[in-house]
């Protein structure tokens, strides 16, 4: 049975991300295939996926090469993030289903109830789902899609702290349902727009060898007043 490529995209930029791959180092297909279990088409057709995304160079005599992001070309990812994610957030307060909101309020309860136990490392994967489920239910596969990419390029050049407060940072992430859930477009374009700056400054630059440094991005230095966007 033939495997789909993009399945075999899906394999090769989650292992990019997770640091299998060095930046810079070279991508055989033949040895990407023989890792994977597949024939060099589908590895092939991925290999241009990822170049597309920027996850995958390709260079004069040494062919598919992981990418080595520039510093800038980081830091704008981030500035990206926190123009787009309020966008979705404001898309989705107009076309969420009942479905995508079932979901959120179970990822808001499950978050709220982990911050206050403490548990970060089910707070990282909770938080995840919650952007990836609020990114879906905005209703454009565009925005969604490069909301996606976004997500895996921060993770893959970030490390990111533990917000100093998680039962606020999970509080923001119920106010942001809140809105959603009322059809307030503006409202949650607001809270999104704090919450994404101020966890903007919890990430930390990974430079190749492991060392990281705070990322010198523009963020605010308020607290973000939650209960006072929600009335």
């Amino acid at each position: 049975m033939r495997i789909p490529a993009h399945s075999v995209c899906t394999a090769i930029r989650d292992d990019i991300v997770a640091g299998v791959y060095e930046r810079g180092s070279r991508l055989t297909e033949e040895l990407l295939a023989r890792r994977y279990g597949v024939s060099r088409v589908p590895v092939r057709e991925a290999l241009r996926t990822l170049e597309a995304e920027g996850f995958v160079v390709t260079r004069r005599h040494a062919g598919a090469c992981v990418a080595e992001p520039t510093e800038q070309e980081a830091a704008d990812l981030l500035e990206m993030r926190m123009l787009l994610e309020p966008l979705g957030a404001a898309r989705a307060a107009q076309r969420r289903t009942e479905a995508h909101l079932k979901v959120l309020r179970g990822l808001v309860r499950l978050g709220q109830e982990r911050a206050r136990r403490g548990n970060s490392e089910d707070l990282r994967s909770l938080g995840g789902w919650f952007h990836e489920t609020l990114a879906q239910a905005c209703g454009s596969p565009a925005l969604t899609s490069t909301l996606a990419q976004l997500r895996h390029k921060i993770t893959w050049m970030y490390a990111v702290d533990v917000p100093a407060n998680p039962v606020e940072s999970w509080a923001e992430h119920g106010g942001i349902v809140d809105a959603v859930a009322r059809g307030d477009s503006e409202r949650a374009r607001a809270i999104t727009a704090l919450h994404t700056e101020r966890s903007t400054a919890a990430h930390r630059l990974r430079f190749p060898g492991g060392e990281e440094r705070v990322d010198r991005v523009r963020t605010s230095q308020h607290p973000v007043n939650i209960s006072a966007l929600r009335h």
